[in-house]
Formats: structure tokens, sequence, C-alpha cells
């Protein structure tokens, strides 16, 4: 395999890996600043962020999920997070796969797995906003995720809705709350709907704060940037 394929390959496994907070790839969001396979036939994966002082728990699932994906393509991989006021603990403790709390041993109360979710329920209702704002006038309370038209935001939002074990087949019922899995009633659909809008809205904020301050730290794209 050429080293451009292989190139390729760890690329399309990193933009698996999603800011936690944003749900964008941090291929698109332009977090990767170099991936190569050495000499030595390891992967090694230089990640950056918009900021010195970036939330560690955030970076940390990065670059935690960065090695998982690549590792999982049969390479031994390295991971680095560059240019960040915890990088020595967050790139110390993903090598030993120490876990977040070991890693910060003494600052951290706990793994991340409950923040991660609370992020996938936002992205859960971000992406009911942009299946449902182009659907209004239709009968959203009693429409299932089967009555509607594929594309690519329904696509985003079943994968989401999976990743928190939350009904996602066609049958199962388009609105419904990300912590309980419950259907919303007829009542509760114009306040789900604003919820679901406001928290699209503050992500594409934040991620346009993130993309600005990224290009204002760094003079060069990151790889794999162009990926949607």
């Amino acid at each position: 395999m050429t080293a451009t394929a292989v190139g390729t390959r760890i690329l399309a496994a990193l933009a698996e890996v999603r800011d936690p907070e944003l749900d964008e790839p941090i291929t698109a969001l332009g977090f990767v600043a170099s991936a190569a396979v050495t000499d030595d036939g390891v992967a090694e994966v230089h990640l950056r962020l918009p900021t010195y002082f970036c939330a560690p728990n955030f970076a940390y699932l990065m670059v935690a999920d960065a090695y998982d994906q690549v590792s999982a393509l049969g390479f031994a991989t390295t991971v680095i997070l560059d240019d960040h006021f915890a990088s020595d603990a967050i790139n110390e403790g993903v090598a030993a796969r120490a876990g977040f709390a070991r890693s910060f041993d003494g600052e951290a109360v706990g793994e991340l797995d409950e923040l991660r979710a609370d992020f996938l329920r936002k992205a859960v209702l971000a992406g009911t906003d942009a299946v449902c704002r182009p659907l209004a006038g239709f009968p959203l309370a009693t429409m299932t995720i089967g009555d509607v038209p594929a594309s690519p935001a329904l696509a985003r939002l079943k994968r989401r809705r999976r990743d928190l074990g939350l009904p996602c087949d066609d049958s199962a019922p388009l609105l419904i709350d990300p912590r309980t899995g419950d259907p919303i009633g007829a009542d509760a659909v114009p306040l789900h709907l604003r919820k679901a809008r406001l928290t699209r809205t503050s992500l594409d904020a934040n991620t346009g704060i993130c993309r600005g301050m990224l290009r204002h730290r760094y003079d060069t794209d990151g790889q794999g940037e162009d990926a949607r």
C-alpha cells in the first residue's frame, strides 16, 4: 500500500473522531496538524486545538478517540496533542491507556462517560432541529423516523441516537426526549423544537468561534480539513 493510501486511511479513521462539544469531525475542524506513518511503521498523529487553555477533559476525549480509531487500523499508534497546557498529562495518559481520572490524579473526580453522554444529547437536539425545521407544518408529534425523507441530517441524527442507545429504527418516534427516549407529546412539541433550535444555534456559533480562533493561532490548514 502506498504512503498516500495509508495516509488516506488514517485521515478517514480520524474523521470519525468528533469534538465532543461541537459534534464536528476533528479533520473538518482543522485539529489534525499531521498524520503519517514513520519509517518504523508507527502511525504518528499530531493534534492541535484553538487555544492553549482548551478544556482538558474535551482534549482528552479527542486524543483518546483518535488513538482508538487509528490503532484499530492495525498500526502501532502515537497521538500527540501539541501546544496545550495539559499536553504532557494527556499524551502520557492516553499512551498508557490510563483513563482520565488516573491521568489527572488528584484533580479529576472520575471518568468522562457522563460528559460524553451529555454532549451526545445536545447533538441529538441539534440534529432534531436540522431534520425538523424543513418539516414545519407537518404533524411532527405523530411522525416516525421512517416518515422523514432520507438525508445526511437524518442519518446523522439516527447515528447520534444510536450512540446513546435511543430508538433509531424507522418505527421510532421522530421526536423524543434525549435523556429518556420517551416520545414528545403534542403539547410539548413547540418547547422541544425551541430547545432544539437554540441548541443547534449555539453549536453552530461555537463552531464558528473555534474555527476563527484556530485560524488566528495557526497559519496552515489542518490535514483533512476539507473533509466535511
